[in-house]
C-alpha cells in the first residue's frame, strides 16, 4: 500500500503491484482507480494559525523569525527595541501554514511612539492562536533578578491565557554549561506552568526544526490564510525603508537611531533603464542628529546608501538608485498624524 498527494488536498491509499511506482495522478485517475477498488482516500489535516513572538526588547525575536523563515523579512541590529511595527512573516510547510507577528520589545511606555510600539504588542497578542515568548537565556542566566522586572507587562496576563504557549529561551550558544539553565527553567515554569518551554540558539539556527514541528502542533486546524509562496505581508516599500533604517542602527552611535524615522517619499520603475529608482527621507530630531547622520564629507550617509541600496536590489531582484535626504522634524515622535503616516497605529498589511 501506498500513499499519494493527489488533488483536492486528499492523500490516496493505492495497491501498487511490486515494481511498480506511481508518481502522481489526475483528478480522473483517482475517480477511475475508486470506482474500481483499488484506491481509498484519507482527507489531510491542514493547520493554520497566527503565532505571537513577543518579549523584552533584545531577545532575539526578529534574528529568530528570519532564521525560522530561512529568508530576512525584518531588520535585525544588535541594539535593542530596533522593530517599530508589527511584522508579519509566513511559514509555509506541508500542511501547515504559520503566521508569525514579530512585536517590538516590551518596555516601560515613554510618549506617543513607545505607545504605538506598545500597542502593535497587544494587536498581536489579541490576534493569536498560539503565543511565543521569546527571551534572552544567556541574560537570565547571568542576572536572574532581571527576569520578573522584564517579564512584569506579560507575566499575570499570559499566566491566565489558556491559549497554547511555547517559551523560547534564545541565546543558549552564548554559554557552554547548560545546567546553568536549570533555575531559569525552574522559574519560568512556576510562572507560566502550561508553557512549552523550548531553549533555542536562534543565531546558530540551533533546535529550529523541532522548534517548528512544536509550532505546527499547537495550531488550530483551518485552511491556509496565504500563498505558499508569500512570506510576509509587508509591502516592499515598507521593507526598503526598514532596510535603511536598520544601516542607520548599524552605522550610528546609541542614542541617535532612536530618534530617527525612513519614509520612502517616492517609488519609480524605469522600464528604459530597468531600475527601480527610490527617494527616501531621513527624519531626525535634532540638528546635531542630521549633521551625524551625514557625516564628515557625507560620508556616513554614502555608507548607509551603498548597503541599503545592496540589500534592497537583491529584495527586488533588480537594479536600484537610491536618493537618500536627511531632514529635521522636532518632536515626531508625539505627533500622531505623523506617526501613523509612517505605519504605526495598525498592521504593515
Amino acid at each position: 500500500m501506498v500513499a499519494l498527494r493527489c488533488p483536492a488536498g486528499r492523500s490516496v491509499n493505492l495497491d501498487v503491484p511490486p515494481g511498480h511506482t506511481v508518481l502522481s495522478l489526475t483528478k480522473n485517475e483517482v475517480h477511475i482507480l475508486r470506482s474500481a477498488g483499488l484506491c481509498r482516500e484519507t482527507y489531510m489535516t491542514y493547520r493554520c494559525g497566527r503565532v505571537a513572538l513577543l518579549g523584552p526588547p533584545n531577545a532575539g525575536k526578529s534574528t529568530l523569525l528570519n532564521a525560522i523563515l530561512g529568508q530576512k523579512v525584518t531588520i535585525v541590529t544588535p541594539k535593542p527595541q530596533t522593530t517599530r511595527n508589527q511584522i508579519v512573516g509566513i511559514m509555509t510547510e506541508e500542511g501547515v501554514q504559520a503566521i508569525f507577528m514579530d512585536t517590538p520589545g516590551l518596555t516601560q511606555v515613554r510618549g506617543r511612539l513607545s505607545k504605538a510600539m506598545i500597542q502593535a504588542v497587544w494587536e498581536s497578542l489579541r490576534q493569536a492562536d498560539v503565543i511565543m515568548p521569546v527571551i534572552d537565556g544567556n541574560l537570565y542566566v547571568r542576572h536572574s533578578e532581571l527576569l520578573e522586572k522584564d517579564l512584569a507587562p506579560i507575566a499575570g496576563v499570559l499566566a491566565r491565557d489558556e491559549r497554547p504557549m511555547i517559551v523560547v529561551i534564545n541565546k543558549i550558544d552564548l554559554f557552554s554549561d547548560k545546567s546553568l539553565m536549570l533555575p531559569l527553567l525552574e522559574r519560568l515554569q512556576e510562572m507560566w506552568p502550561g508553557a512549552e518551554l523550548y531553549p533555542a540558539s536562534a543565531l546558530l539556527k540551533d533546535g529550529l526544526p523541532d522548534l517548528r514541528r512544536l509550532v505546527a502542533n499547537a495550531l488550530p486546524e483551518a485552511s491556509k490564510e496565504f500563498p505558499e509562496d508569500q512570506i510576509s505581508t509587508a509591502p516592499v516599500r515598507f521593507m526598503a525603508a526598514e532596510t535603511i533604517r536598520e544601516k542607520l542602527f548599524l552605522y550610528l552611535r546609541q542614542e541617535v537611531p532612536y530618534g530617527v524615522a525612513v519614509d520612502i517619499e517616492g517609488w519609480e520603475e524605469i522600464e528604459e533603464t530597468g531600475q527601480t529608482l527610490i527617494q527616501a527621507v531621513i527624519y531626525v530630531a535634532k540638528p546635531l542628529h542630521k549633521a551625524m547622520v551625514i557625516g564628515k564629507g557625507g560620508g556616513t550617509i554614502k555608507k548607509i546608501g551603498t548597503e541599503a541600496r545592496k540589500e534592497i536590489q537583491e529584495l527586488l531582484e533588480g537594479k536600484v538608485h537610491l536618493e537618500l535626504w536627511v531632514k529635521v522634524r522636532e518632536h515626531w515622535t508625539e505627533d500622531p498624524s505623523f506617526l501613523r503616516d509612517l505605519g504605526f497605529f495598525g498592521e504593515t498589511q
